[in-house]
């Protein structure tokens, strides 16, 4: 499966390659790396809510996405309302972005 790529555009100027990953979203490419620094560890995350976001950032509804991940729909709504309590986001779209720009998804 591939992964969607969203780059701002720029005002002319060259963006490196740090510059480009820290300010738009990019195949996720150092997920090792990115679990070190602690981003996972730091919201509380483990590897079941990555994936019940991943899911989510694929676009189906959340009753797919239940099934897909062998839960009810009720236990994965819960789920992402608590997973974006710690990520102290509003909405699991915020929650994916949020994964999303840290390369963890």
């Amino acid at each position: 499966m591939e992964q969607a790529t969203l780059v701002r555009q720029t005002t002319g100027k060259e963006l490196n390659g740090a510059a480009l990953r820290d300010c738009c979203l990019v195949p996720a490419q150092g997920r090792e790396r990115d679990l070190e620094e602690g981003y996972v560890h730091a919201a509380g995350l483990n590897e079941a809510d990555l994936r019940m976001l991943a899911e989510i950032a694929t676009g189906v509804t959340t009753d797919v996405a239940a099934r897909r991940l062998e839960l009810s729909a009720r236990t994965l709504r819960r789920r992402l309302r608590s997973v974006c309590d710690r990520l102290g986001v509003n909405t699991p779209i915020e929650a994916v972005v949020w994964a999303a720009r840290r390369h963890l998804i």
